[in-house]
């Protein structure tokens, strides 16, 4: 299979089919299989930079990055996932590492801050990220606040 090939574009670049691809694939995955009823469309996807990999022309892998606050005081990215058949491939590292060379090519120079899921920790410190304060359920789910320089 081919490699992921990535994009990275600002709300208004988006066409139709790829902002319903994203809001098919961001409910498939945390709507219906983690189980977790959120307002996923939230009116912050205007401000974002939406990172996305495909593979045969489908959308398996997203982030959206957001400049100083715009979501969180500092720098930040959220959303990300992975298509499910295509998880323990590298392409979440590869999506984090992308994200991250979009976010410094775009904001040079800034902190970053995220909310992830918990038991994603151990993946984003690989990455550099340090968690600080407490677990804190986040739509149900345990998440950590974690920042990087």
């Amino acid at each position: 299979m081919k490699e992921v090939q990535w994009n990275n574009k600002s709300w208004e670049k988006l066409t139709k089919e790829e902002t319903e691809e994203i809001f098919i694939i961001r409910s498939k995955v945390f709507v219906v299989e983690q189980n977790c009823v959120y307002q996923d469309i939230d009116n912050n996807d205007q401000k974002a930079i939406h990172v996305f990999g495909k593979k045969q022309n489908k959308i398996i892998a997203y982030s959206r990055a957001f400049n100083e606050g715009d979501f969180f005081k500092e720098t930040s990215f959220g959303r990300a996932l992975v298509d499910k058949k295509f998880r323990g491939k590298g392409i979440g590292t590869q999506l984090i590492k992308e994200t991250l060379r979009i976010m410094k090519e775009k904001w040079p120079n800034k902190k970053i801050k995220i909310s992830a899921q918990a038991h994603l920790s151990s993946l984003y410190k690989k990455h550099g990220f340090m968690s600080k304060g407490k677990e804190y359920l986040e739509d149900g789910i345990p998440h950590v606040a974690m920042y990087k320089n």
